[in-house]
């Protein structure tokens, strides 16, 4: 792991792991995957970003377990899902729903499938 990705999680050390898998499973499933580490976030692209890694605020603090993470995607249609913590639409058309995962087994099939449909929903665009 880079120094900048180390950095990204300086306060969130226990996250870490939830990362690699999550990194581990996009490289493995999905081609031609980009990352872009930055200050509040760690995307991936293909043709467009088409998720990220953060620690948004999408719950109460109270209600985040600990370790976790936020996983963030993009469809062309919304998700009704009890994972879904938060779903927006900021434009017609697409759909931005955000995960918390606080283990890696919660980055299952169910959540790939919905990356892998971001990013064919990235790479038409």
């Amino acid at each position: 792991m880079d120094e900048k990705t180390l950095f990204f999680f300086r306060d969130h050390p226990g996250a870490v792991a939830l990362y690699e898998t999550l990194e581990a499973k996009i490289l493995e499933q999905i081609e031609d995957v980009a990352i872009r580490v930055q200050t509040s976030q760690i995307s991936f692209y293909n043709k467009h970003m088409f998720a990220c890694a953060s620690f948004a605020r999408v719950r109460k603090k109270r209600e985040l377990p600990e370790p976790y993470l936020v996983v963030t995607f993009g469809l062309g249609r919304q998700v009704t899902d009890p994972r879904i913590a938060v779903s927006v639409q900021p434009y017609p058309g697409r759909w931005t729903h955000h995960v918390v995962i606080g283990r890696e087994s919660q980055i299952d099939e169910v959540l790939m499938d919905w990356i892998r449909e971001a990013a064919a929903f990235s790479a038409g665009k």
